[in-house]
């Protein structure tokens, strides 16, 4: 007797088992899933964030690199100022650095119209082969 009552027992245990299986087992997939979503939810949350951070990072990074782009401009502008006004009235310094440009062996071909609209320096290079 005492067989049957254990046979009957995990008979009891092993439908039990297959009945928890049957109903737990979709519950916990859904369960399962609905976890699984929340957790790529906040990832996907946390992404955005910190998306949103890096680009407010690069449009303040910009906004300094304009900023000392304006003061180096109002630099540059300031030199040219100071430098105008010292060429201004300086024209014997002017023809000082333009000497200096024709004695270090780097000069340019000067072209001057003439009434033909020959460059004078040019007029006679056909002729000279």
């Amino acid at each position: 007797m005492k067989e049957k009552n254990v046979i009957f027992v995990m008979a009891i245990l092993i439908i039990a088992v297959i009945l928890i299986a049957m109903f737990g087992l979709p519950v916990y997939r859904v369960w399962q899933k609905e976890k699984r979503g929340e957790a790529n939810l906040r990832e996907a949350e946390w992404s955005k964030k910190i998306a949103i951070e890096e680009a407010k990072a690069i449009k303040e990074s910009a906004k300094y690199r304009a900023e000392a782009e304006v003061e180096r401009a109002k630099g540059v502008a300031e030199a040219n100022k100071i430098i105008g006004a010292s060429l201004r009235e300086n024209e014997q310094y002017l023809r000082y650095l333009w000497i200096l440009g024709l004695q270090d062996g780097n000069s340019e071909v000067i072209y001057v119209p003439t009434e033909a609209n020959l460059p004078l320096l040019e007029a006679t290079r056909g002729l000279q082969k």
